[in-house]
């Protein structure tokens, strides 16, 4: 098991390379850079400025000096650019690293992302890991929530199906599960906010935040109630479809193992359902479930939670993604997706070895990477 352990760990190496390049390349043909977002506000200023002195709704003129023939391919390369200093351009470069070859960009960010140095933001004026400590407990508190809970409604209801397949608590179950299915977890939260949330019926829980704005000055068990209370509303939006899935593949699994010999046998020597069930089925059937735990978890914390932040109020990883996708701030988008694809790559690790804790049988000296 060690060498295995010790081939994917080698494996992760040119992976999370791979997906680093393929991004990197994609993010930085995209027009709207850093440079062009600086030019914007820039020129913006110059707008507003110029509105001011001469009282007009007009842009009037920039006042700024025109670009010698010589230097037109500088600010040619970016929109907004006409008019301005191309040394100012090239300083504007220079601040963003941008005055250096793509590839060569590319070999520093990654030499500096191997040694967890992460730099700093372009436009909040942050390292980029305190950036992200800062917003990972409101995100961890939702991928881990909603992770647990849905496990913890799916593996028994979905257990409860495979036994009465086919009868009347099988079918009306799977019509409730098919309809939460479809409502979009954002849709299902605006739905919450207006029944309880004080959007128009009752104002039973809040709707800002993951604490009060005097959490510090609580008690600690007023904390931990006041942290509960916030999450109720987010939790409940995000879990709902979340369970679906895992509900019908928990179901299917335990069908799978029901119908087959070792079971029959089992039943032939006297042993009651219940033992044959939790003593022979259950460890073969979830074996693929449980093992799934950590790649559940990393896709919940990681995808889907962009509007339920936004919608809650809760300023999270995925808010943070998507304004500095936005903002085009490069240092926070490459960080993080280098952080997130490295813990999806580990976590998956761990979802392999648990088999192996779960079903002795398995062998990964045997198994190929």
């Amino acid at each position: 098991m060690v060498s295995y352990i010790i081939r994917r760990i080698l494996l992760i190496i040119p992976t999370l390379i791979g997906i680093m390049v393929i991004n990197f390349f994609i993010i930085q043909s995209a027009p709207g850079g850093p440079v062009e977002q600086l030019i914007a506000r820039v020129r913006g200023t110059e707008v507003r400025a110029t509105q001011r002195i001469s009282g007009t709704g007009g842009e009037g003129e920039s006042g700024a000096p025109s670009a010698p023939s010589g230097d037109e391919t500088v600010v040619s390369k970016y929109r907004g650019a006409q008019g301005l200093d191309p040394e100012f351009i090239r300083e504007i470069e220079r601040m963003y690293g941008f005055d250096k070859p793509l590839y060569k960009r590319f070999l520093i960010m990654m030499w500096s992302y191997f040694r967890f140095d992460f730099g700093e933001s372009f436009f909040r004026d942050k390292k980029v890991k305190d950036l992200v400590l800062e917003k990972l407990p409101v995100s961890i508190s939702l991928g881990l929530w909603t992770t647990l809970i849905v496990y913890l409604i799916s593996i028994p209801l979905g257990i409860r199906k495979a036994v009465r397949d086919g009868e009347g608590f099988d079918v009306w179950t799977s019509f409730v599960v098919t309809v939460t299915y479809a409502i979009p977890g954002f849709l299902f939260a605006i739905l919450l906010i207006i029944l309880f949330a004080g959007g128009s019926f009752l104002r039973i829980f809040p709707l800002r935040g993951l604490v009060s704005e005097d959490w510090q000055s609580f008690s600690w068990y007023m904390k931990i109630v006041d942290y509960l209370w916030h999450i109720v509303l987010p939790i409940t939006a995000s879990v709902i479809g979340g369970f679906a899935g895992l509900t019908m593949f928990t179901k299917n699994s335990f069908l799978e193992e029901i119908h087959k010999q070792y079971v029959m046998t089992a039943r032939a020597k006297g042993l009651t359902e219940k033992k044959v069930l939790m003593r022979h089925v259950f460890r073969n059937a979830m074996l693929i479930v449980i093992a799934g735990f950590p790649s559940a978890f990393i896709s919940a914390l990681f995808t889907g939670t962009l509007l339920i932040e936004v919608i809650f109020s809760l300023d999270g990883l995925g808010l943070l993604g998507f304004e500095s996708a936005i903002n085009r701030d490069y240092p926070v988008v490459f960080a993080t997706l280098f952080f997130f694809s490295l813990l999806g790559l580990v976590l998956n690790l761990i979802g392999d070895l648990m088999y192996m804790f779960i079903d002795p049988r398995i062998d990964f000296e045997s198994r190929e990477v």
